[in-house]
């Protein structure tokens, strides 16, 4: 089968559906979108959306969320965490959605995806005095595919690129993973009969099979009925984690399939739940403070 035919498929079923949605998904726009690098497969950049703080100011320096978006290194949803980032620029963080080159629109690899997540990782840390960003609280996020190139920033030490200054560490300072690709072994995302795009370079593209020394405190949402992302490698990864004395907490949801996190496929209680377990590991590693707030927020915002 064609590659791009092939990452299409996979894009499609592993980005949440909005046909069979059980709650609406809310239409939120971020306070600005500011092209940021340009790229050479297509005119077209990649983009920030911010979404910004009460009284945030360039001069600020805040902790910041980033979050990738998922679809299997392929789909192009720049949108799918707004719900998400606008919670945390209520919660005082600087949020911001980030775009990335995936095959359905720039006809990339899955290596290319990982380039740009790292990229951004250090563009953001270049600049953060001209951005309002505390670059010592810096959070990566991201959910499916978006979750594997957001662990890829701390876990992969190959696929930079090459016009990026590497004397700045692509690691974030804590990462959020929605039912994340975690596992592009034999046998894994990618690395399978139906579908080989990793099989050539997986050894240096799995999180999994790179999880060596100091990692940043980790935070992972999975669900046990997921099909295309394992709950058994998430726990092993979580239990190397903890063996190589870094913060990792794993929480699976009984009977939850792939991106029940999103409000349009697991609905307005399991949008909560990790909404609330993320707050809640962000306050204990000091990036936030004060209590949760999040079906309050909900109600005064995507309910209203």
């Amino acid at each position: 089968m064609h590659k791009l035919a092939l990452s299409l498929i996979f894009s499609f079923l592993l980005f949440p559906s909005f046909v069979n949605a059980k709650d609406k998904a809310p239409e939120l726009k971020p306070d600005e979108i500011v092209k940021w690098k340009k790229v050479p497969q297509r005119d077209r950049p990649l983009e920030f959306h911010y979404f910004y703080p009460e009284k945030f100011k360039k001069t600020d320096s805040r902790p910041t969320v980033v979050f990738f978006f998922g679809g299997g290194w392929s789909g192009f949803n720049a949108t799918q965490f707004y719900p998400q980032a606008k919670y945390y620029s209520s919660r005082g963080l600087l949020a911001i959605c980030a775009t990335y080159r995936t095959t359905s629109f720039y006809k990339t690899e899955p290596w290319q995806c990982v380039q740009d997540a790292k990229s951004t990782v250090r563009h953001l840390k270049v600049n953060a005095k001209q951005l309002g960003i505390d670059p010592k609280k810096l959070i990566v996020g991201g959910g499916s595919a978006g979750g594997h190139i957001a662990a890829a920033t701390a876990t992969l030490k190959e696929w930079n690129n090459k016009e990026d200054d590497l004397s700045i560490s692509s690691t974030p300072s804590a990462l959020l993973l929605f039912n994340p690709v975690f596992d592009n072994g034999p046998g894994g995302y990618g690395n399978n009969e139906k579908d080989s795009r990793v099989k050539n370079y997986w050894k240096t593209f799995s999180p999994l099979h790179n999880l060596n020394g100091k990692q940043p405190p980790t935070l992972v949402l999975m669900g046990d009925r997921d099909k295309h992302t394992s709950a058994e490698k998430t726990r092993l990864y979580g239990d190397t984690m903890k063996k190589n004395n870094n913060t990792c907490e794993v929480i699976i949801y009984p009977g939850q399939k792939h991106g029940f996190f999103n409000i349009q496929k697991g609905g307005k209680q399991y949008f909560i739940k990790t909404l609330v377990a993320a707050d809640n590991f962000l306050v204990e590693q000091g990036f936030i403070s004060g209590n949760e707030k999040v079906a309050e927020w909900y109600k005064n915002t995507i309910e209203k």
